[in-house]
């Protein structure tokens, strides 16, 4: 039933073929080496997407912050949908909820990039250090203003 270029050459009937494997515990057939290499690249995969949506949701965050009057329903529509998803993909996998501390800053970084690129504003516009903590960017109330920069600032 194995085939060793299978995951090579058709990686979905590769996929197939480990199931059934494992379906009938035939543990000395299995492609162990690729099977491993595959689970690991679904948990980097998981966090990856919580880095990103967690970054588009800051570069919304900041272009709503910075660029008020070019504020749209647009803007808002996707800060409430990344915080419904990133609220989704932590149901679904919570262990990565203690990741999110560890991201926050590269997440930060992506949002900087998305807010820079989008607005044209200069990097300079924006905050070192993320103005909103991880609370305040989870937070369906939350939006930021010009002055709460200042606030969230201890």
């Amino acid at each position: 039933m194995y085939s060793p270029n299978l995951y090579e050459t058709d990686f979905y009937a590769w996929t197939q073929e480990q199931v059934s494997l494992l379906k009938d515990r035939q543990w000395e057939r299995l492609d162990t080496v690729n099977l491993i290499e595959e689970i690991e690249a679904l948990g980097r995969k998981e966090r990856q997407e919580l880095r990103n949506r967690l970054g588009l949701l800051l570069g919304h965050l900041l272009k709503w912050h910075f660029q008020p009057e070019k504020r749209s329903n647009s803007w808002l529509g996707t800060i409430r949908e990344q915080r419904v998803q990133i609220r989704l993909l932590l149901q679904d996998n919570p262990s990565l909820k203690s990741y999110l501390n560890e991201v926050f800053l590269a997440a930060y970084e992506l949002g900087i990039a998305l807010a820079i690129r989008e607005t044209r504003l200069g990097e300079q516009i924006f905050p070192e250090v993320c103005p909103y903590t991880l609370e305040q960017t989870m937070n369906p109330e939350f939006l930021p203003e010009l002055n709460q920069s200042d606030e969230t600032e201890e």
